[in-house]
């Protein structure tokens, strides 16, 4: 680096990623600058130059100057190696400016420290990083060991679980061959280690969300359940929210599923079999997902279980596993589960089956069963799952037109403002054919788009 190179970086004063010093006798305060720039997007550290009159003033540079900038930069953790430039001040021989380049990102999320103080970088100012962003940034930079479901809790102790659901997940485990039937006799504490729900005597946040008792701190423990009345969400038949632990959920979510859907009758033999007009396998496993996949991190979210004439739509929080996406689902797929230890939980008590094999034997059981395949969307905040009900082909057998503008409807009721673009992302189709088919909906006055193209929102006529 040369002095023009120095005298192009400072035009314009400091910025997000320039910080400027008079000299090392501020050396402490340029370390703080430099923990920013690693825990932002990088930058330049200058030593020797004003900072409000960008005059180049420089400072001489001994062994000792050179040590002191050494332990600084030892103060910063994770470790770091920087490059410090020393460049000649044409008009000033013994006077040098220090230059230090610091990369960001270096670690992707983890966040650096001096001397154990975090900062960050907020426009052109050092400041120290708010804590609920540390934090955030430790669990993202390691999610096996702060993921949620690892951190332990002293709000609730082996005594507030569940026996009953602890008994029978071990017993779900013994019939299903993947617990010795010795298991049976062993106490709480024995079983709960032997799941690895336990860290020095405290229970995990996964053992309370698998078996809660009464005393379920976690709001976000819950369900919503909702039977809507037609293709829309205008109008509620039924609707409540329950809490609950995760196998207490997935019973309540099948039984809402038991009273709102069809039975279908046949006599097989001398008897007459009753049968769910979408299978319960399939409603099982896509709620099973939703249960163990969701982020369970925010008190404010909880999964949907929504009823409509023409399908059931089930919705958690939570993201596809890395490299899985709606368009490849379907497929065969390594099964990478948000919560791999309540995930492992519900294996041995058999409610997971073959591990990234379930969204296969969803879409078994529907086509069997003459259903549409199952469809994914994902939103910003979370996954949808759509089940088709056999009600949706016997009353008129939709084409598929017809499926995409009912998508199209759902969407801009849950988004009014939602655009082409989104949408075409999330139907998997291109922005033209979206709006070939938004043009056809506003011509038969399903549908009409209120204020200018960008910022209006989309208004629903059924």
């Amino acid at each position: 680096m040369t002095i023009e190179d120095i005298q192009k970086l400072i035009t314009g004063d400091e910025h997000r990623e320039l910080e400027l010093k008079k000299s090392t006798g501020e050396l402490k305060e340029g370390m703080h600058s430099a923990c920013a720039f690693l825990n932002t997007d990088g930058g330049w550290l200058v030593f020797g130059i004003t900072p409000k009159s960008l005059k180049i003033v420089g400072e001489q540079v001994s062994d000792s100057t050179r040590r002191e900038i050494s332990e600084a930069v030892s103060g910063l953790e994770p470790a770091v190696v920087v490059c410090t430039e020393y460049i000649d001040i044409p008009c000033r021989p013994d006077f040098k400016i220090i230059a230090m380049q610091f990369d960001g990102w270096i670690h992707g999320k983890r966040p650096y420290t001096f001397h154990g103080c975090p900062y960050w970088r907020v426009e052109s100012t050092t400041r120290v990083m708010p804590r609920d962003v540390f934090e955030e940034r430790i669990c993202e930079s390691s999610p096996l060991q702060y993921a949620w479901e690892n951190r332990t809790t002293s709000e609730i102790g082996i005594v507030n679980l569940n026996t009953n659901c602890i008994y029978n997940a071990v017993r779900g485990g013994i019939r299903g061959g993947r617990m010795p039937e010795s298991a049976l006799n062993e106490p709480e504490e024995a079983i709960l280690a032997r799941w690895e729900l336990l860290k020095d005597g405290k229970l995990v946040n996964a053992a309370v969300a698998l078996f809660a008792g009464e005393s379920n701190p976690f709001p976000q423990l819950s369900l919503r359940l909702a039977r809507f009345k037609g293709t829309t969400m205008e109008e509620f038949i039924d609707s409540k929210w329950e809490r609950g632990n995760v196998f207490e959920l997935l019973d309540i979510g099948i039984a809402f599923c038991f009273k709102h859907l069809n039975l279908n009758g046949r006599i097989k033999g001398l008897l007459r079999e009753e049968q769910l007009e979408i299978p319960v396998e399939a409603l099982r496993e896509a709620l099973v997902n939703a249960l163990c996949h969701r982020r369970y991190d925010n008190p404010g979210e909880s999964i949907g279980l929504a009823i409509y004439d023409d399908r059931v739509e089930i919705s958690n929080p939570g993201h596809l596993p890395p490299g899985v996406t709606p368009e490849n689902i379907k497929t065969l797929h390594a099964s990478r589960p948000s919560n791999p230890k309540m995930a492992q939980v519900l294996y041995k008590a058999t409610c997971i089956e073959n591990w990234g094999s379930g969204i296969q034997r969803m879409i078994e059981a529907c086509v069997k069963q003459g259903l549409p395949e199952p469809e994914y969307n994902v939103w910003a905040d979370g996954t949808i799952v759509i089940i088709f009900r056999k009600t949706s082909i016997s009353q008129g057998e939709q084409t598929g037109e017809q499926k995409t503008w009912q998508r199209i409807i759902s969407l801009m009721q849950k988004n009014p403002s939602i655009s082409r673009r989104e949408m075409a992302k999330i139907l998997s189709k291109s922005e033209s054919a979206i709006y070939k088919h938004i043009v056809r909906l506003n011509q038969k006055g399903i549908i009409r788009h209120v204020g200018p193209d960008f910022g209006g929102h989309w208004e629903v006529n059924q």
